[in-house]
């Protein structure tokens, strides 16, 4: 026996449903084609914009190379000094701006050197500012940033200063340190504008091969590190021992005997 056929439901107009099938489709497939093309648009139009935001954050970014230390033939370095050019004994800093052994002791035992020895005038200062290590992308920055200043009169303002906010410019912080280095000249009363175009010019930075060229000549392996009369001296030196090896100095160099400290 044949199974009898199910009626057809009522109402349903078979003849009209796929007409109203097809134009459901063609609805859709505009809507879907507009969306994408849109979506296409904010694709490319966002890729435009971060690609102009890296292209201009590599030329305001990019770290500032030293050269090499083979430029430096034939050059003697000056660095910077602090005290009598007479006193009897100079006391030679090798120094990276960058390096937080550098920031303590410039923050804790220099301020006793300088005090006591130094205007005290038993021995003058001398600092040479060099690159340590690549790693420390921001210390030739911060080297031109002290060289600037020192145009103007400024640069043991401005070394106390970089050392003070190191954690605010160093690599770990930021990719660009001219703002902050800005910031201090404006704090320390420097022509801003005068210093912004030495450090753009790069003016000074063939000191730094001069000065890693003799850090090199007298195997300096870190910093800081201190040369006083013959003897050299690495680490984060106390002041009694930067004062005895000054004492030491003077006295092989038939200079009065050692005065206490104040």
């Amino acid at each position: 026996m044949t199974a009898p056929r199910p009626a057809k439901p009522a109402g349903r107009n078979v003849a009209a449903g796929p007409n109203v099938v097809r134009q459901s489709r063609g609805g859709g497939g505009n809507s879907r084609r507009g969306f994408f093309l849109a979506l296409l648009l904010v694709a490319v139009v966002g890729a435009f914009a971060i690609t102009r935001a890296v292209q201009n954050g590599s030329r305001t970014a990019a770290p500032i190379v030293v050269p090499p230390a083979t430029a430096a033939a034939g050059a003697r370095p000056v660095g910077y000094t602090l005290g009598s050019p007479t006193a009897p004994v100079e006391i030679l800093e090798f120094a990276d701006f960058e390096c937080p052994l550098c920031g303590q002791y410039a923050s804790v035992t220099e301020p006793d050197v300088r005090r006591q020895l130094i205007d005290a005038g038993l021995a003058r200062y001398r600092i040479l500012d060099i690159q340590v290590t690549q790693a420390h992308q921001n210390s030739p920055a911060a080297s031109l940033a002290a060289a600037c200043a020192d145009e103007q009169g400024k640069f043991w303002p401005m070394h106390d200063r970089l050392f003070e906010g190191q954690n605010d410019w160093n690599t770990q912080a930021t990719n660009d340190p001219r703002p902050v280095f800005e910031g201090y000249a404006k704090q320390l009363g420097l022509d801003v504008t005068r210093w912004g175009q030495c450090y753009d010019g790069r003016k000074y930075l063939s000191r730094l091969a001069v000065n890693r060229a003799e850090a090199d000549r007298v195997q300096i392996p870190g910093t800081p590190a201190f040369v006083i009369g013959d003897r050299l001296l690495q680490g984060t030196p106390t002041f009694d021992a930067i004062k005895a090896m000054v004492d030491s100095a003077r006295a092989r160099a038939g200079s009065a005997p050692p005065v206490a400290a104040r």
